[in-house]
């Protein structure tokens, strides 16, 4: 069993990306990244002050838009008129959840698709599903950046995704599919859950529940990958796949925490980078 070190390899992907965005500094592109908070929500507020750091690490120019709870629909979407017109902008991202005076899916349509470093823009949506160039979803690509790393050839594997969000399921679902494995969703609804998952080669667990995922529901040297994120009664971290137990069986295994939640930002820098890069090719410039 080999557990997938997602803390190292994210700290290798972020000094990589910090020495091409000096190079397009050099140029005379500083690629920067909007992110705009509505509300006070604890997890959210924790989330953006490290992409935050994440940016200044990588010299990347962080631009922070911290907005009230009360703020309007209309007074979100003006702002991020402003951030499409930009051209120091390359990335914008709205932290989620919104309150719930705001709709989601108006705010992320109105995000230039050139600009979605999130890839939540059904345009960036539609592309993926096509096998097209786009920006795709941090988390799920930071997942392929990982089995790329540990040299796990995805042709022809039997893939079950458990969770079907457009954040994670959904998108890795794609991805796993123009990589040429056999891909199955399962989600809340499905029958005989535990007997599909028991089919898989490669598992991939986003559903949101800690431990869901048991000893019994993983085949024998599986490879199992854990989106999942919760917070125990305890204050302990844990994810969606029972670790210790299921750690016997598998051939690879992601742990939580230093798992997948690493790369998540370190996707971020890797998608504000390449628009910073596309931004520099339309001026012509030699990079």
């Amino acid at each position: 069993m080999q557990i997938i070190d997602g803390k190292t390899l994210s700290a290798k992907v972020k000094e990589q990306i910090k020495k091409e965005t000096d190079s397009l500094i050099q140029a005379g592109i500083k690629p920067g990244l909007a992110v705009i908070l509505v509300g006070e929500d604890k997890a959210s507020q924790t989330y953006v002050a490290s992409k935050e750091k994440a940016c200044i690490s990588a010299n990347i120019n962080s631009i922070m838009h911290r907005l009230g709870e009360n703020t309007s629909e209309s007074e979100l979407l003006a702002l991020i008129n402003v951030l499409n017109l930009d051209d120091s902008v390359d990335g914008i991202l709205v932290q989620l959840p919104l309150p719930k005076h705001i709709d989601t899916d108006k705010i992320l349509k109105a995000i230039r698709a050139d600009k979605d470093v999130d890839g939540f823009h059904a345009l960036n949506v539609g592309k993926l599903a096509s096998g097209l160039d786009a920006f795709v979803p941090c988390t799920p690509l930071g997942v392929m950046v990982m089995l790329k790393e540990y040299g796990i050839d995805l042709s022809g594997l039997n893939a079950v995704v458990v969770g079907r969000s457009n954040i994670v399921g959904k998108p890795m679902a794609n991805l796993l599919l123009n990589a040429n494995a056999t891909v199955t969703i399962t989600h809340s609804r499905t029958k005989n859950l535990a007997e599909i998952c028991k089919g898989a080669d490669l598992l991939v667990a986003a559903i949101g529940k800690p431990n869901f995922i048991t000893a019994d529901m993983v085949k024998e040297n599986a490879i199992v990958i854990d989106v999942g994120i919760n917070r125990l009664d305890d204050g302990r971290l844990v994810g969606d796949v029972d670790f210790q137990a299921v750690k016997q069986k598998a051939s690879f295994i992601t742990p939580v925490p230093g798992g997948v939640g690493p790369m998540t930002i370190a996707m971020l820098l890797s998608n504000t980078l390449k628009s910073a890069k596309e931004r520099a090719n339309r001026l012509g410039l030699k990079i």
